[in-house]
């Protein structure tokens, strides 16, 4: 069973709705949930975020914020989960922003990647470091992370 199928199956247990507002990886949690029969039982809608002025104007996100902390950041990734539930009015949010590469900086490297994760209980906030594995490979990594980070969250409610 795939992350995604046991997200469906959980949610659809406890009745819990879930989005993701995502920017590194361009949809591809909504996609992984969508592409399970059924899903649009717990999936109405996802944001793709990629540009500074998508996350403000979609999700909210502070250009305060944006302009303190850079857009790959713990504090936007909980800004952007905050606008996701708020905009879906889901039960629970995944935000993923990060550096998938070519490239990077000495400060924000190739492969950093923030997630926040937000139920009605709880917000989990967290920057991983996948180092430069490759684009491709960064972002499945984040996937996968964030539909397991939703299924964490799922179980506790």
């Amino acid at each position: 069973m795939s992350l995604a199928e046991d997200l469906l199956r959980i949610c659809q247990e406890k009745g819990l709705t879930v989005t993701a507002a995502e920017s590194c990886t361009g949809g591809m949690v909504a996609a992984a949930i969508t592409d399970v029969a059924g899903s649009s039982a717990i999936f109405e809608r996802g944001f793709v975020t990629y540009s500074n002025i998508a996350k403000t104007e979609m999700l909210g996100v502070s250009p305060a914020t944006l302009d303190a902390h850079g857009a790959v950041s713990e504090e936007v990734a909980q800004e952007m989960a905050r606008g996701a539930v708020g905009a879906a009015q889901s039960d629970l949010a995944v935000a993923i922003t990060g550096i998938a590469g070519p490239g990077g900086s000495e400060f924000k490297p190739e492969g950093r990647v923030c997630f926040c994760t937000l139920s009605s209980d709880s917000v989990l906030v967290e920057t991983v470091e996948f180092g430069a594995l490759g684009r491709a490979n960064v972002r499945e990594r984040s996937r996968d992370h964030a539909l397991q980070r939703l299924i964490e969250a799922a179980q506790a409610v």
